[in-house]
């Protein structure tokens, strides 16, 4: 038992280095991801604006997680598809993710957004070649692994050891320890307390 949980620590410590070297990497000409997203959020926090998040597969639950953290500090925050979503407007901002770079929904939400007169914030791992970044008016570039650059390719699987983070997992891992990092600063920018935070929290589970 003693050796499986230290194989079991020991993937995870590899898993979790991989992730932190992320944000070794440089970002320029880009704004460090986490002090813009703390800007944009305290800005549409002060302006009394909504925010809107949106994104594909995997990507879009890490989105929908820093939404429910978003609510949480007492934001009015909602996912793109909800029922209840309200139209979004000059005020707002939305915060949406490409890694790849581009997806047509991605592309079309950001567009939409941009023509209603909101701001546009796009996380991606490709902010030079993707086509989302033609609608944002923000840039968060997270230097991660994403499929455009998966070295997974089928024709020399076999040649390579099996990768700990196949895909996006990577840039997905990522934008979750950001997320983080962004609901602490955001915090404290905003002055919530733990106790505000947890007041806010659904009591119908």
């Amino acid at each position: 038992m003693a050796s499986q949980d230290q194989s079991m620590a020991a993937l995870a410590s590899e898993i979790c280095a991989e992730i932190c070297a992320v944000f070794s990497k440089p970002t320029g000409p880009h704004q460090a991801p986490l002090d813009l997203l703390v800007a944009e959020l305290a800005s549409v926090a002060a302006r009394k604006g909504r925010v809107f998040l949106y994104g594909v597969g995997r990507e879009g639950l890490m989105l929908k997680a820093l939404c429910m953290r978003l609510a949480h500090l007492g934001l009015s925050a909602h996912l793109v598809f909800d029922m209840t979503t309200p139209p979004i407007s000059s005020p707002d901002l939305l915060i949406a993710s490409a890694g790849p770079g581009g997806f047509f929904t991605v592309d079309a939400i950001c567009q939409i957004a941009r023509s209603n007169g909101a701001r546009v914030l796009l996380l991606t791992a490709q902010p030079e070649t993707g086509t989302c970044v033609r609608h944002a008016t923000a840039v968060a570039y997270v230097p991660a692994q994403t499929m455009a650059d998966d070295e997974g390719d089928a024709a020399d699987a076999g040649e390579k050891p099996r990768p700990l983070m196949p895909m996006g997992s990577l840039y997905e891992g990522a934008m979750f320890v950001l997320f983080e990092l962004v609901v602490y600063k955001l915090g404290e920018v905003l002055g919530e307390s733990h106790e505000a935070v947890r007041s806010r929290h659904t009591n119908l589970e």
